[in-house]
């Protein structure tokens, strides 16, 4: 079979970005409509429950203080998921070159997950106060563990053969970690790092709502005491597409650093 049929084949079989949405964009459009039909049928008040009509209508009335506000997360959530991706990435080499350090470390990965943000957040902020370092902290609690178990355990699936090759050729312990464990790593990394970037943005909501002079946190706080519940859930979606694009954008810098993940996955 010629090269051309089997691009074209593997471009069929391979579903595109919009046939792999689909789905979910169906299942979201029938719960949004079942929801508009509920708050119709049900005479519910506004207070309690708004329509999705109503959601959008104020949030775009009220786009200028949510986009403030919005801005203000993800600055927030982008410094503290960058704050934990270097904490991650430097645990993460060590434990790999120290099998001691390894025994040490993930233990306390381990605890660090139960404790519950709930009950850490408030006390972050009675002792950094209700600057940046309190909602820092706050995020890369929430986010280091899975990016940095994605790399310990992605570092540990190296090729042993590959790296046996490398040593019997004079390769030093650095140069088999560039090019044999650093690559391998790097597919479970990125998983990771998907999970991680979702956190990260409830983390830093969590956090503003817990205390804060600006975010969406600190907002729905504010919304909800005014019983503005419509403004509340437009501030939530605000915070979802957030989320689903800070999750996209992980896609995008996959296949800059890492384009042989992808390749390897439509091939398989």
């Amino acid at each position: 079979m010629s090269t051309s049929r089997l691009r074209k084949r593997d471009a069929i079989a391979t579903p595109g970005p919009v046939r792999r949405l689909l789905p979910a964009v169906v299942l979201a459009i029938a719960l949004v409509a079942a929801w508009q039909v509920y708050v119709t049928v049900s005479g519910i008040r506004p207070q309690v429950l708004p329509s999705p009509g109503r959601v959008l209508e104020q949030g775009w009335a009220h786009r200028d203080d949510i986009a403030v506000h919005a801005w203000s997360t993800l600055q927030v959530t982008l410094v503290g998921f960058a704050v934990s991706l270097v904490v991650a990435w430097t645990l993460a080499v060590l434990v790999d070159f120290s099998p001691s350090l390894r025994r040490a470390f993930v233990p306390l990965f381990v605890v660090s997950q139960t404790l519950p943000i709930i009950a850490i957040a408030p006390l972050m902020i009675i002792w950094f106060g209700f600057g940046l370092l309190p909602k820092v902290l706050v995020i890369a609690l929430a986010t280091f563990f899975p990016m940095a178990i994605g790399l310990i355990e992605g570092f540990a699936s190296a090729d042993r053969e590959a790296g046996a090759l490398l040593r019997s050729m004079g390769a030093s312990r650095w140069q088999q970690f560039r090019y044999v464990r650093l690559p391998s790593a790097l597919p479970r990394f990125f998983t990771a790092l998907r999970i991680g970037v979702t956190y990260a943005v409830v983390g830093a909501v969590f956090a503003e709502y817990v205390g804060a002079s600006s975010g969406l946190g600190i907002y729905m706080s504010v919304q909800k005491n005014s019983f503005r519940t419509d403004l509340v859930l437009a501030a939530v979606a605000v915070t979802a597409v957030i989320s689903v694009t800070l999750y996209l954008c992980t896609f995008a810098i996959e296949r800059v650093v890492a384009p042989w993940v992808r390749q390897e996955e439509h091939r398989g």
